[in-house]
């Protein structure tokens, strides 16, 4: 889904600044210090995942019917290291998400709605991370998802890292629900997803930490971490997301000391965000920054980040932002 911010994303970033951490050692996994994604051609830059195969290599796609394309982007300079073209897939209709799933495979959810959940069924395509980074053609599996209670827009699909269940969080207006895959997908039977939890967020996408344990979502002007709970996720706090044109995606980097970020525009910046008590084995470890108390954020759902903007805009007296952001 595309929307801009014009003048008051500019004036959102004047305001607040891009939260990012600080240096440390060279141990950190390769794109931890963040990159400008600089192929011309990533315009919607919609989801993003680290590569298992590949360290340092982070796979994104564009937004919307752009294509079945899926392009491999160096963490070290943000230039494309190659194009993935999937077969298998049909047209693709609104691709909103990628994830890396434990048995090597790419997860990519053509899981938007842009009619508002009109769709009576929407996409997953698995396909295997290439073993060489070279333009090629893969051919994947096209997986049919149904919500068990009815059509959804979404935007934000995640592979645990240690079950390999597929999850997607629904994009609501006032939060949304999480919604849980079966044991495994079937590409010759509808899959159907449940609803198992309640999201306060207008989520824009998603990314469970590469142990397993924690749950990062992120929307455009703020984001929730959650402890993962065995399936029953406990909201821990507020991520700290820096504010970008248009927050479209989130990933952890390999080693779970960082969080990416990225935004949707030409020559769009992927921001670090440290994540704190990373590496500890205490089972209170935050997969985000700050602790709310249980609270909800200000910022949460669509009015909420809707709110947040039109704050910015008063303060500086600059531009109007839509109450939605426009579809394509």
């Amino acid at each position: 889904m595309r929307a801009y911010l014009g003048a008051a994303g500019v004036a959102a970033v004047l305001l607040l600044g891009a939260a990012s951490g600080p240096a440390v050692a060279d141990s950190r996994s390769i794109g931890s210090d963040g990159f400008t994604i600089k192929d011309p051609r990533i315009t919607e830059s919609s989801g993003l995942a680290a590569s298992r195969a590949h360290p340092g290599v982070y796979w994104t796609h564009n937004d919307s019917d752009d294509g079945a394309y899926l392009f491999a982007i160096d963490g070290r300079t943000g230039k494309t290291l190659a194009t993935v073209t999937m077969s298998g897939v049909g047209s693709p209709r609104d691709v909103e998400a990628i994830s890396m799933g434990p048995d090597g495979n790419l997860y990519v959810g053509d899981i938007g709605d842009n009619l508002g959940g009109k769709w009576d069924h929407v996409w997953i395509y698995k396909l295997p991370e290439p073993k060489k980074l070279v333009d090629q053609t893969v051919r994947a599996t096209q997986y049919v998802v149904k919500y068990a209670d009815g059509a959804r827009n979404a935007e934000s699909l995640m592979v645990h890292p240690k079950t390999g269940r597929v999850y997607i969080v629904e994009k609501g207006d006032d939060g949304g629900g999480l919604y849980e895959g079966p044991a495994a997908l079937n590409a010759s039977a509808t899959n159907t997803f449940r609803r198992v939890a309640d999201i306060d967020l207008w989520a824009t996408d998603a990314a469970f930490s590469p142990d397993g344990r924690q749950l990062a979502v992120r929307g455009y002007f703020g984001g929730v971490s959650y402890a993962w709970n065995d399936g029953k996720p406990k909201r821990q706090g507020q991520l700290h997301v820096p504010m970008q044109p248009q927050g479209e995606s989130v990933t952890y980097t390999p080693d779970g000391r960082t969080l990416l970020y990225g935004s949707e525009g030409e020559g769009s910046r992927v921001e670090p965000v440290e994540v704190e008590g990373a590496g500890s084995d205490s089972p209170s470890d935050k997969g985000g920054q700050g602790d709310d108390g249980g609270g909800s954020s200000p910022f949460t759902g669509k009015a909420g980040a809707v709110g947040a903007a039109a704050v910015l805009i008063v303060l500086f007296g600059i531009g109007r932002l839509l109450r939605r952001p426009k579809d394509r």
